[in-house]
């Protein structure tokens, strides 16, 4: 009895030992479940949010097409994780009308220049700076992914590049302008420098780019010039100023 009491009791903690280890094995499996859901909602989430930026930048009906294919493959991977979550089936719907209305209007619009109104407001610019930085990541993401063909990634992230370099030489020349302008000549040369330097080094040469130089090199001469008349005047002022002060030396002296 004693062997069959010991028996009994070494089964019934292997058993435990299993069931306990198979809740725990459970426990992790629907612990990467959540993990994998939160990280599709946290795609949905900042495509949403690309979306809602994507009216301080040109028409880019492309670049919303793959937005919408992006959420619309997060909710349904969502959906086939965990079916159970409320309203997931509803928003995968929804997605798919979108991405269909998407798709519709970029076969029937056509792409436009990128035509870009530089903002005053300068966190206003580095938002849409950050914005486009932001949806070049998204493109190489889905690009590695398998969800966009390489021609499509390569068309859109050269207009996203193209616009990136003519905000960052536009706020450039405009400060260079304003130096300019309060006779800074000096600042005023290192801004349109770095700018002449920017459009140098970028990889694709447009015609943005070439008459962005053109345009550089005719302020940078300008500047050139303006210096050039502010050091004769300063030399004419000091030469004028040693002058006065020989006359003040050799006056005939007064007699008191």
């Amino acid at each position: 009895m004693i062997g069959i009491i010991v028996g009994l009791i070494v089964v019934l903690i292997i058993i435990v030992v299993v069931v306990n280890g198979i809740q725990q094995h459970r426990e992790k499996l629907e612990q990467e479940k959540r993990a994998r859901v939160n990280k599709q909602k946290a795609i949905i989430d900042e495509t949403e949010e690309l979306i809602l930026n994507l009216g301080n930048l040109p028409p880019n009906p492309g670049i919303i097409q793959i937005l919408n294919n992006r959420s619309l493959n997060a909710a349904k991977a969502m959906l086939e994780l965990m079916p159970e979550i409320k309203g997931i089936r509803k928003r995968v719907t929804e997605m798919e009308s979108r991405l269909s209305a998407s798709q519709e209007l970029s076969a029937n619009q056509k792409q436009r220049d990128d035509v870009f109104t530089l903002p005053d407001n300068e966190q206003h610019l580095v938002a849409i700076l950050q914005c486009i930085k932001k949806l070049r990541a998204v493109l190489k993401s889905e690009q590695a992914k398998g969800n966009l063909d390489a021609q499509t990634f390569i068309q859109e992230d050269h207009r996203l590049e193209s616009m990136q370099l003519q905000i960052n030489v536009e706020s450039l020349t405009k400060r260079g302008t304003q130096a300019f302008n309060k006779e800074m000549y000096g600042s005023s040369r290192q801004y349109f420098e770095k700018a002449m330097q920017t459009l140098c080094d970028h990889p694709h040469q447009t015609e943005y780019t070439t008459t962005k130089k053109e345009a550089v090199e005719d302020k940078l001469l300008e500047i050139t010039n303006a210096l050039k008349v502010t050091n004769e005047q300063d030399r004419a002022k000091k030469a004028k100023s040693e002058e006065d002060e020989l006359d003040l030396l050799f006056q005939p002296k007064k007699k008191w």
